[in-house]
C-alpha cells in the first residue's frame, strides 16, 4: 500500500517539476499558461477520445460523455495507462503537464476509476484551466 501511494505521489511530483521548468506557448488568441498547478472545470479525457468529443456536434456531446466514461488499465504499482474515454471535472486540482496544440493541453489529474482514484494524464481545453494563485 505504501508503494502504491509513493508511486502515485512520484508521478504527480515529476509531472509538476516537468511543467514548472517547461515554457508553454500559444499562438493566435489561445491562452498561454505558465503555471505548474491549476484547477480544471470542464471535460477532459484520453487524447483520442477527447478529440472525438470536441468533434461531436453540440447536441451529441452529453451522450458522448455518458457513453464513453474514462477507463484505464492500472498496474500492480498503481500506474494508470492505456486510458480511453472522457470525464467531467469540477474545479479539480491538476498538475499542468504540456501543451498538446494551440487549444488543448495535457494535465495530470486525479480521476475516479472503477477500482479507485489514480493520477492520470488527460487532455483538457486550455480555457478550462485556471492557474493556482
Amino acid at each position: 500500500m505504501r508503494y502504491l501511494l509513493a508511486s502515485a505521489l512520484a508521478v504527480v511530483v515529476v509531472a509538476a517539476s516537468t511543467a514548472a521548468t517547461a515554457q508553454t506557448s500559444g499562438s493566435g488568441n489561445a491562452p498561454t499558461l505558465q503555471c505548474a498547478i491549476g484547477y480544471v472545470t470542464g471535460v477532459g479525457g484520453a487524447a483520442q477520445s477527447f478529440r472525438e468529443y470536441l468533434a461531436a456536434p453540440d447536441r451529441d456531446k452529453y451522450r458522448y460523455l455518458a457513453d464513453n466514461p474514462i477507463q484505464c488499465k492500472v498496474s500492480d504499482e498503481g500506474r494508470a495507462s492505456a486510458c480511453t474515454g472522457v470525464t467531467n471535472l469540477r474545479n479539480e486540482k491538476v498538475s499542468v503537464y504540456d501543451d498538446v496544440d494551440s487549444e488543448t493541453m495535457a494535465v495530470v489529474a486525479r480521476v475516479e476509476l472503477d477500482h479507485g482514484t489514480y493520477p492520470v494524464i488527460i487532455v483538457v481545453r486550455k480555457q478550462d484551466v485556471k492557474c493556482e494563485e
